[in-house]
């Protein structure tokens, strides 16, 4: 167990880390700032948008400036289970088989358009993702630590996508949308690449696995009020009694807003969390937990709405700090 650095020294090397990433990937810090929040927090990120808006890039920048082993799997209808998991090859030398590590097999993975792939290679990634382990022809094999899966997808509408299982979705902490840049941010993207002359930017090094353990130790040491875990729990049962949700979030959603809520307060430097961090959070932690009704899909309801709609008719707690 790594020894817990102090709130301000989390804090510092985070707004490094998102500054770092900053000078690559531009117009993004929102969505860079939860998805930071979420690894710290132990969680994986899910990458939701159309294709061109740089959540590819977004994965790899954190990767480099979080120090972590980067590996990439490019996710099509064709890709098989063992060619993320590994798989045991037979060794003529040896007259045996010998386990061939896949590239789950890193500190960071980056499962590229995720759901370009059948079902039945997603839920590979389902093991990996709850217990930091794979297990390959009976044989069970410890992953990195830490390990995270940083995963980018393309709207379900765009052709030759499957829809991730709803366990598979449950394993996100969160789904983030990048949306476009402004014209501005857009413009300096533009900028930016003629200045480089080359199509790669390089991201330097931040901090390391090691500081990476540290830093969740030390927002693993923050106490949450009994008040703002209620307002997490109440959020979450407010979208199972939702009338435009068919399926709530699960309390692993609940468990998602304190644990990401708690993350952003020690990002911004406190030991402790507002109710506002569990808003700022909301979305993107329970938006893709929610099945909706046939009904709410007919009149183009979307979950996100939902969310917001239980927002702002949940109360927040009255005696939380701030």
């Amino acid at each position: 167990m790594s020894t817990p650095l102090p709130v301000p020294e989390v804090a510092a090397h985070g707004r490094a880390v998102l500054d770092e990433v900053g000078t690559v990937v531009v117009g993004m810090r929102d969505p860079l700032r939860l998805a930071l929040a979420a690894l710290l927090a132990g969680g994986h990120v899910l990458f939701e948008d159309v294709p061109g808006l740089g959540k590819t890039l977004a994965a790899r920048s954190l990767a480099a400036a979080l120090g972590l082993d980067f590996r990439r799997v490019q996710c099509t209808p064709d890709l098989l289970p063992s060619d993320i998991t590994g798989s045991s090859v037979f060794d003529p030398g040896t007259a045996s088989f010998e386990f061939r590590p896949g590239p789950v097999f890193t500190g960071l993975l980056l499962a590229d358009e995720i759901n370009r792939t059948a079902p039945k290679t997603q839920s590979a990634l389902l093991e990996a993702m709850a217990e930091r382990q794979v297990t390959v022809d009976g044989s069970t094999h410890k992953l990195a630590d830490p390990f995270f899966v940083v995963a980018t997808s393309n709207p379900v509408e765009y052709e030759g996508t499957y829809p991730l299982p709803e366990a598979q979705l449950d394993r996100f902490m969160v789904r983030l949308a990048i949306g476009y840049p402004t014209a501005d941010a857009e413009v300096d993207v533009l900028a930016r690449r003629l200045a480089r002359r080359t199509e790669w930017a390089p991201v330097n090094r931040v901090v390391d696995a090691g500081t990476l353990r540290a830093m969740q130790a030390g927002v693993e040491a923050v106490a949450v009020d009994h008040d703002v875990l209620r307002y997490c729990v109440d959020l979450a049962a407010a979208t199972r009694s939702h009338p435009a949700v068919e399926v709530g979030a699960s309390p692993r959603g609940s468990q998602a807003l304190m644990l990401v809520g708690r993350a952003l307060a020690v990002l911004d430097g406190r030991d402790f969390v507002l109710p506002e961090d569990v808003k700022q959070v909301a979305v993107a932690a329970l938006a893709h937990r929610l099945s909706l009704t046939p009904q709410a899909w007919a009149t183009g309801t979307l979950p996100q709405a939902v969310v917001r709609d239980v927002l702002e008719h949940v109360p927040g707690p009255t005696t939380a700090r701030g």
